[in-house]
């Protein structure tokens, strides 16, 4: 994996979770080799659109960067609306229907939890490390385009 890039979409509305998520994340690709670019976005419902934001840029050619997988990551945790359940399958799905409608390589690590030790539980690189599971995701499916040819090898 030594050369891929991947894009690091970050949620920081929770500074403390994400900076987490994003030790996980860094961990896992530098032990391969791949490079990254972290990108900051308010909310996990922005994530959908700067990663379209990013593939547009490629397709116009505005930019010399080249993403061989995205990695979003931020938090949800459960307040006293209905608010958390909206932009938590939201954000998850457009997530999902970019991988599918662009051949994305895609590690999902949006936290969507009940409450904030729930959210430190999964988000510490020591404990459940969710950051590390996404970037691990998002590198087997880079593999994965490579195996199908998909991308170069």
């Amino acid at each position: 994996m030594s050369g891929v890039r991947i894009l690091i979409v970050e949620s920081r509305f929770y500074d403390e979770i994400t900076d987490n998520l994003v030790k996980g994340v860094v961990k896992e690709l530098a032990a391969v080799g791949a490079g990254y670019k972290r990108l900051i976005v308010p909310g996990i419902l922005e994530i959908p659109a700067a990663i379209r934001y990013a593939i547009r840029a490629m397709e116009l050619r505005a930019t010399d960067e080249r993403y061989a997988g995205y990695i979003a990551l931020g938090c949800a945790i459960k307040g006293e609306t209905d608010y958390y359940e909206h932009i938590s399958r939201e954000a998850i799905a457009g997530i999902q229907k970019l991988a599918l409608d662009y051949t994305l390589a895609v590690g999902n690590g949006i936290l969507t939890v009940h409450n904030r030790a729930q959210a430190m539980e999964r988000c510490s690189p020591e404990r459940r490390n969710f950051g590390g599971q996404a970037a691990r995701a998002c590198l087997r499916m880079v593999e994965i385009k490579r195996e199908l040819s998909l991308i170069p090898k």
